[in-house]
């Protein structure tokens, strides 16, 4: 039997508190790419991914494309806040909607990915990330492998802008370089600083340098789950979305029900480290 859409505030797997990461035993550094002969990047590009953390500018729909994906997108918010969630609560989409579900196996992303990770790929989350206008809120510098009861560090994120993103309305930045550190120390952050996390790597400089990653609407950024990376306030009139996809190698193994999340999108988990889950009917 195919699994019904499920609404957002659903999710399948808990999220760990720091003392409850801090006791697994992760192996948290960066696995470089070692793909001599990509399929659809170039060696430039595979060198930049390793020196760096991460690609952008990566086109993967048009303009009429990106239009009747924003539509899409636009009805999956309202109907969220409808049901009183935010802007920032549209997580697990992967397991709600079949079109998100595809939208992770889309071959053009799927070629790119099998090209840094190898041809065995776990794809394990979405997640749509409104910035509204005037929301005051930001995300503070931060590594991703740090929140996930993941081992090891093999994960890929795939930031797919749903609208034009840019320093005005809190594009992301990457810290280039800042992945080739391990992981870093951070602190909690406090109610009053407005983070949409809970946590804040300080005196990010240190680790590298920041670079502002605009995008057009239709386009992807990719980052190692090592690269430390935030995103400002959204100071425009203009919303600001993206739709994050989360990949991994075979081997990572997860933790606190996180198996659920995820599936195989090309290749075998000959691990069989993950649940596999299928198509929602949902779109």
């Amino acid at each position: 039997m195919k699994k019904q859409g499920l609404p957002f505030s659903a999710s399948f797997k808990t999220y760990p508190t720091h003392a409850e990461l801090a006791a697994l035993d992760r192996n948290l550094q960066f696995f470089p790419c070692t793909n001599t002969k990509p399929a659809v990047l170039n060696r430039a590009q595979v060198e930049q991914f390793n020196e760096h953390g991460y690609l952008h500018g990566l086109p993967i729909f048009d303009s009429n494309q990106a239009d009747e994906l924003r539509g899409y997108c636009d009805k999956i918010l309202a109907a969220e806040t409808a049901r009183g969630g935010s802007s920032y609560s549209l997580v697990s989409a992967h397991l709600k909607h079949g079109r998100v579900y595809d939208l992770q196996r889309h071959p053009a992303v799927i070629a790119i990915i099998r090209d840094l990770l190898g041809p065995d790929i776990i794809a394990w989350g979405a997640h749509f990330f409104c910035k509204l206008p005037g929301d005051g809120k930001t995300v503070a510098w931060h590594q991703d492998a740090s929140y996930w009861p993941l081992t090891p560090s093999k994960t890929v994120t795939v930031w797919l802008a749903v609208d034009d993103v840019d320093v005005e309305n809190g594009c992301m930045q990457f810290m280039a370089g800042s992945h080739r550190f391990g992981h870093l120390d951070f602190h909690e952050s406090s109610e009053s600083e407005q983070n949409v996390l809970n946590q804040t790597v300080g005196d990010p400089e240190r680790y590298g340098t920041p670079i502002n990653i605009e995008l057009r609407a239709g386009e992807i950024s990719i980052h190692t789950d090592m690269l430390l990376h935030s995103s400002a306030v959204n100071q425009s009139e203009r919303r600001r979305c993206g739709l994050t996809m989360r990949y991994c190698t075979r081997d990572v193994s997860a933790n606190f029900g996180w198996t659920a999340e995820g599936g195989v999108a090309s290749g075998k988990d000959r691990f069989k480290n993950w649940d596999d889950p299928p198509r929602p009917d949902v779109e």
